[in-house]
């Protein structure tokens, strides 16, 4: 089963930026799909953009505009810069492979982001 280890995460006032990484235990080139995800207090997993093998990208519409994900395939890493940061982007942010539909890979620790107003 395919692991990743995120990092990048920490506190940041509102409409600054941040950029996380997520290491992966095998060669990027061999997964289908990375997918960015999300989880705030209280409430469920999200996906926040997801990049597939093609190249193609799909981002949540919240975070349109403000993150790009990106991938490094000779580093085996997948960022995620994150932009225009909000109060409401604070969670723990978390990589996996997957998209919004389906997960596959195994969850890592994620790493926390902290947005303040």
């Amino acid at each position: 089963q395919v692991h990743f280890v995120e990092s990048g995460g920490g506190l940041v006032q509102a409409g600054g930026s941040l950029r996380l990484s997520c290491t992966c235990s095998r060669s990027l080139t061999r997964i289908d799909a990375i997918g960015w995800y999300r989880q705030a207090p209280g409430k469920q997993r999200e996906v926040v953009a997801t990049i597939y093998s093609d190249g193609n990208i799909i981002y949540r519409d919240s975070v349109k505009g403000r993150f790009t994900i990106s991938r490094d395939n000779g580093k085996n890493t997948v960022y995620l810069q994150m932009n225009s940061l909000k109060p409401e982007d604070t969670a723990v942010y978390y990589c996996n492979r997957g998209t919004a539909d389906w997960v596959r890979g195994a969850w890592g620790q994620g790493t926390q982001v902290t947005v303040s107003s």
